[in-house]
Formats: C-alpha cells, structure tokens, sequence
C-alpha cells in the first residue's frame, strides 16, 4: 500500500474499513468500499475522454458524495485536483479556469439557486475540453485498471486562495504532503478510526479539504455534513448521526443553538473540537478565548499552529494559538510569521519559486503573530490591515475578541477608514440577526471596560450575514466593507 498517495490510501482503507461510512451528508451515505468501487467508474470515465497524469481536472460540487467521489477518481489517475467554490460567479469561474488550465471539469448542475448549466454556457476557457454534469460519465475501461503510476512527491491539488483585497493565488501541494501533514494533526487531535468527526468546512476550501476530508481518510473514521438550509434538519442528523468530534467555523452553526428545539436535543456525543455551541455543555469553554485556537493558512496545506490541550487554560494564556504544527521550522522577523518545511506548499501555480519564498526557502505568511515565554503564539493581525490612528497602532484582531467577548459571541469585522485629522479611524461592522435593533452606542460603552479609548471603534455598523460583503473565497471583501462602512455617517 502507497501510504503517499490518495489512491493507495483509498484502496487500503476500502480493504480495512469496507462498509464503515466514510461520509454521510444529509440523506447520503458513502461506505469506503463503494467510495473506491464508485470512483474508481468515474476514473475510468475520465480515462475514455482523455485524462491522465498531470490533467487539470476541476470539481465544482457542494460538500457531499459527488465531491468526494470527482476528487478520488482525479487523483487516483495522477490528474491534478481544482476545486472551484460553489459560490463562484461566472466571470470568477471563467478566471479560475483559464489560470488552473484546467480540462475536464465534473461539476453540479445547480446548488441552493446557482444554476452551473447557465453560468458556465457562456464561459471560456482555452484548455478547457469537457464539462461534466453531475459526474455523467459512461465507464468504458476495467475499474480494475484505472489507478495510475502515481507517487507521493506528485501534485495532487491546486487550492485557490485569496487575501482580502488580492488576485486569487492557486496554492500547489502534493499527496505526501497533505496526507502527511494530516496523519500529524489526527495525532495530536486525537482523530481515530473510532471517530465520527462533523465539519461544517466547504470541501473546496484547504480547511474542509484537509483537515475534514482528507483527514477523515487518513485516520479511516467517519466524517459528517449537512447542505441542509432547515436548522431542525441538521440537528436531527447530528442526533442520528451522533458525532465525537467537531471542527469547522463556529459562526456556520450558532443558527442551530438559537433553533426552538435545541434545548430538548441530545448533543452529548459531541465532546472534542471547537463547535462550542453546539457541543456538550459540560465540555464547553467559560470562555472560549481560553481555550487554543488554530491558524490555518492554504500554504501550510491547512492548520499550522494548535494545541492538544483542549481545556480552559490561565488567563494569562488568553488568545492562544497553541504551537506550530510538526514538519514547519518558523520564524518572527518585524512580527511576520514566516514558515519553511516538508508540508509547506510547493508553490503557487505558474509563479517562479523566488516569487513564493524568499532565497532561504522561508515563506512570509503576511501574518503578525507573537509569542510568549513558554513559545504559545498569539495572532496579531494580517501585514497591511492595522489600523494607525492618531499616530497609534491598532490591530483589528484585538477590537474583534473585545466585540465578540461584549456581545456573547456576535462576529465583527474591523477596519480603518481614512480620517482627516486622524489619519484613519477604527469602524467596526458587526454581524447580527436583528441589525435594526442593535445599540452601537451600548456596544461602545461596554468596551471601554475592554479597550484603550483609541481602540474602541468611533462607527459602529449593524448588518445582517446576507448585508455582509464577501468573495467567493469566502473571505470579507475588504473594498466593498470600506465602502460600505464609509459610506455610514
């Protein structure tokens, strides 16, 4: 069994593991032995029109079945992976597929009102050969004779990733690298064959792809998610389903804590992860800003810095980030952090090696980080987002934990604005239902016990999470977040 590449992964899970769901989504439910059977079809499928190692082959499915089967089936033929995010407009699709180069794309006809049938009729992309609906593709060869020549130090994936404000960049890494990196985080997570893990990361995304899907494979467990829009709906999956372990986006699930039926719902198999609010009460944190969190980044193929502790820790250690995951040397130079090492990403696609590292191999992440005497790393900010007000440094990070911590757990989002006589101002948009009766002028009150007064936002914006500007990364768009905070006198 090739332990390096996702194709021998699968094959040796499916042996092991046979009719353990290796996912279940919603009403679907996808063994590991039918997820290679299944795959390896489609492999086949994509053998007949044309591919092999080192085609571009892009995904564009929801979090579910089809995903994980358009994924197995490209990577165990050597092809190169390009997940396109759901929520991608045609002109973003058009761009993504024309810069990944990519040839065959397996791809939904349509998600939660996004008809892909029309929005990719008009789209052109040079290289691009075939569009694949719903993975229709006749089987034509033996499944038993579709796995490739395929080696561990081969690109498995392309992951598109942006900054705030920057061009999407297409982030390189190979099957060794990624399974590797996961096989160290199950270890310290905790993550096991006996797990059934819930994620509510988009597989298209590093943070679902990895540490969800990938994951999952490595330690042959059980993974869990939902593209149901009903609250009631996932949480009787969770039920049924009965989860050990959780990851994901806290934001993504605090809609089924304030569902009418949470209260009467059996949770308590939920005991690890970070999706408090969802999770047993007795292993909740008083105060989730003392317990770890985790930085994640594309490059590093996911999450870098964590902890295996997972209880509330001393006040003093408020705002962890744990430590540096094993396989990355890292570096503080003027605050940045910048990382090297086996599991660092090769490259970003069609950019030279000096435009990603620097001549000694080390990568700035642009992220501002610091330590403390027993080496936790603390996260400052992003290079380029802090805020310099009346000759003071204020960093976004700082104003947004103060927020979250005021407000019992509402998200913000905290920029600069140009000022005349400051220079910038700090405005904050704050994420909430109920944006009409939000009380900005309490909010700023409740923070001077919290921050310095030049800290404490002087605007203070209310919006709903449909109101709150994004890319289709996913990731605030910080231009349209300055217009629209700007605009707010």
């Amino acid at each position: 069994m090739n332990a390096d590449t996702v194709g021998g992964l699968l094959r040796h899970q499916a042996a092991a593991r046979g009719d353990q769901p290796l996912l279940v989504c919603d009403a679907e439910r996808l063994t590991y032995r039918a997820a290679e059977k299944r795959s390896a079809r489609l492999a086949s499928g994509l053998i007949a029109l044309g591919a092999g190692k080192g085609t571009h082959v892009g995904v564009l499915h929801p979090n579910g079945a089809q995903f994980v089967l358009a994924m197995l089936a490209a990577a165990r033929i050597g092809c190169v992976v390009v997940p396109f995010s759901t929520f991608s407009t045609a002109a973003e699709l058009e761009t993504q597929l024309v810069h990944s180069d990519t040839e065959i794309l397996l791809t939904a006809s349509s998600f939660r009102g996004h008809d892909y049938v029309a929005r990719l009729r008009d789209v052109t992309a040079p290289r691009l050969r075939h569009i694949v609906f719903d993975n229709d593709i006749a089987a034509v060869a033996e499944p038993t004779a579709v796995d490739g020549d395929v080696d561990g130090r081969d690109p498995l994936v392309i992951v598109y990733t942006s900054g705030s404000t920057g061009a999407a960049k297409g982030v390189v890494h190979t099957h060794q690298a990624l399974l590797g990196h996961q096989r160290n985080l199950n270890e310290i997570r905790g993550l096991t064959a006996q797990d059934t893990l819930f994620c509510n990361s988009p597989f298209f995304w590093i943070g679902g792809f990895g540490f969800g899907l990938l994951a999952t494979m490595v330690a042959g467990a059980t993974l869990v998610c939902s593209n149901a829009t009903d609250a009631g709906d996932v949480l009787d999956l969770l039920e049924d389903v009965r989860p050990t372990i959780t990851n994901g986006f806290a934001a993504g699930i605090a809609h089924l804590a304030r569902h009418e039926s949470f209260a009467r719902r059996d949770l308590s198999s939920m005991r690890r992860g970070n999706l408090y609010p969802i999770m047993a009460p007795d292993v909740r944190p008083r105060d989730p800003e003392l317990r770890h969190n985790m930085l994640g980044l594309t490059e590093a193929g996911g999450v870098l810095l964590l902890s295996a502790d997972e209880t509330d820790q001393p006040e003093h250690r408020r705002g962890s980030f744990g430590k540096p995951a094993p396989g990355f040397d890292t570096r503080i130079v003027d605050g940045e952090l910048w990382i090297r090492g086996r599991y660092v990403m090769q490259g970003y696609y069609k950019r030279s090696h000096e435009e990603c590292f620097d001549a000694d191999g080390w990568f700035h992440t642009g992220d501002l980080v610091r330590t403390d005497a027993d080496g936790f790393f603390y996260f400052l900010g992003r290079r380029g987002s802090m805020i310099k007000t009346a000759g003071a440094n204020v960093f976004p990070a700082e104003v947004e934990k103060a927020i979250t911590r005021v407000t019992g757990g509402l998200v913000a989002h905290v920029i600069g604005v140009a000022d005349p006589e400051r220079g910038q101002i700090v405005v904050a948009a704050v994420v909430t239902a109920d944006a009409g009766g939000f009380d900005a002028d309490a909010l700023r009150d409740r923070l001077k016990a919290e921050l310095s007064a030049y800290k404490i936002p002087r605007r203070v914006v209310a919006v709903t999470p449909d109101q709150l500007p994004l890319m289709s990364s996913g990731k605030i768009d910080v231009h349209r977040l300055r217009e629209l905070l700007s605009g707010q006198a």
